[in-house]
């Protein structure tokens, strides 16, 4: 059954779903790492794939940009796919000050300046945090490569321009980086009692006017992906 947003049937999926961003790092993926691949969705240019990788079914879609975004295509795979785990590899902004370019960081909770949560209707302030499972075999993982990585807070933004220029503040209270999509992930795998983690390359770190290329973000953060791909040949 094809949902608005992605096409196919129960069964195209795998139980894991890596998720960039960028639909162009999900066929970079594809097409660099998987084996016995094919395009499982194409519905507005946002592709999926699904092989193996290393004997192990994984799948790769893109989410675009923001929490919106990702919500759409996080719930559809939840709830129409039967997708059990969900991990973003995605790009964030470093705000820590020992944070630096290229840096993998491992979220394990979500701040936000986002309303997501008010679909929910909770009594209180909610708060996103990873799958404890998901994020400490990425972690282990990370330790076995031998690729560093930061394990801490991000902030899941609702906006990439921000005219209260409040990165100042969230570095105060210790917070890694700053990217777009972690929460609402955080939020719709919580609902759907599934799982989901967020691994962020730091592209920049917009407090020191660092930045890297639009091409070594699409293809160059190699780093990340196999640190997601060998946590799913672990789970």
């Amino acid at each position: 059954m094809s949902t608005p947003h992605l096409q196919g049937n129960k069964g195209d999926y795998a139980p894991v779903v890596l998720m960039p961003g960028d639909p162009l790092r999900a066929e970079f993926i594809a097409e660099n790492y998987l084996s016995d691949v094919r395009c499982v969705n194409r519905i507005r240019g946002m592709l999926g794939f699904t092989g193996t990788y290393q004997g192990v079914p994984v799948s790769v879609q893109g989410s675009g940009m923001g929490m919106p975004s990702i919500g759409i295509y996080s719930y559809e795979l939840y709830h129409e796919f039967d997708v059990q785990s969900i991990i973003r590899i995605g790009t964030a902004g470093g705000i820590a000050g020992e944070v630096k370019l290229r840096d993998v960081i491992l979220g394990q909770g979500a701040c936000t300046n986002s309303r997501y949560a008010d679909q929910y209707r909770l009594p209180g302030t909610y708060a996103p945090i990873a799958s404890y499972r998901l994020l400490k075999t990425a972690a282990d993982t990370a330790a076995e490569l031998g690729i560093p990585v930061r394990v801490g807070d991000l902030l899941s933004s609702d906006t990439f321009y921000d005219d209260a220029d409040s990165l100042a503040q969230w570095q105060k209270m210790h917070v890694l980086g700053i990217e777009m999509e972690a929460a609402a992930l955080y939020m719709n795998a919580a609902r759907a009692g599934k799982e989901a983690l967020c691994i962020c390359t730091v592209s920049d770190c917009p407090l020191r006017q660092e930045f890297t290329t639009a091409e070594e973000r699409q293809t160059g953060f190699r780093a990340m992906m196999e640190l997601a791909l060998a946590t799913v040949t672990k789970l």
